[in-house]
């Protein structure tokens, strides 16, 4: 990545919070960007000094704001974080375009033997409050995932996921 493409994100993900520097999803995402950025710089002597500001950057977003992305997952376009507290996405996760999460969300992995087994989530997929996904699963472009449901298996597009253990169903 660029820095143009980088200030572009950025540009972006602001676009997507209405210009509002003091949400804390935006402070997240613009973090989890610099991570992403810095490590296409390829003079270690200007990286080195950009690792250690994300570093401090990560763990004030995970600290202070409860939201944990590290610049491993790949996260698209106008995604926005809807509430703080309780965010955690695993580093092999992938988020699409459009995406919104909610406060107390989990994309993790489900079994310790296969650690880069994360979700997939594609465009315009809108995770409740509450909401686990884990393992290796897609969820489908327009999919909504209920609140507090667990998600095991593969959702459909356009399709809801509610309950513990999620059941699918079509929305027509």
């Amino acid at each position: 990545m660029s820095f143009a493409a980088f200030r572009a994100a950025v540009r972006d993900d602001a676009r997507t919070y209405g210009g509002d520097w003091s949400q804390p999803g935006l402070r997240a995402l613009v973090v989890y960007r610099m991570g992403v950025w810095r490590m296409t710089v390829r003079r270690r002597w200007l990286r080195v000094p950009l690792s250690v500001i994300y570093k401090w950057a990560f763990r004030r977003c995970r600290n202070v704001y409860g939201i944990e992305i590290p610049y491993t997952c790949t996260i698209g376009r106008g995604v926005r974080i809807e509430h703080q507290g309780g965010i955690v996405i695993h580093g092999a996760s992938v988020i699409g375009d459009g995406c919104i999460i909610r406060q107390n969300c989990t994309l993790g992995i489900r079994r310790m033997d296969r650690v880069d087994d994360a979700p997939i989530l594609m465009a315009n997929v809108n995770v409740g409050a509450g909401a686990v996904i884990l393992g290796r699963v897609t969820i489908g472009e327009g999919a909504a995932i209920g609140a507090n449901a667990v998600v095991l298996t593969d959702v459909p597009p356009g399709a809801l996921a509610i309950g513990v253990p999620a059941t699918i169903r079509l929305r027509a």
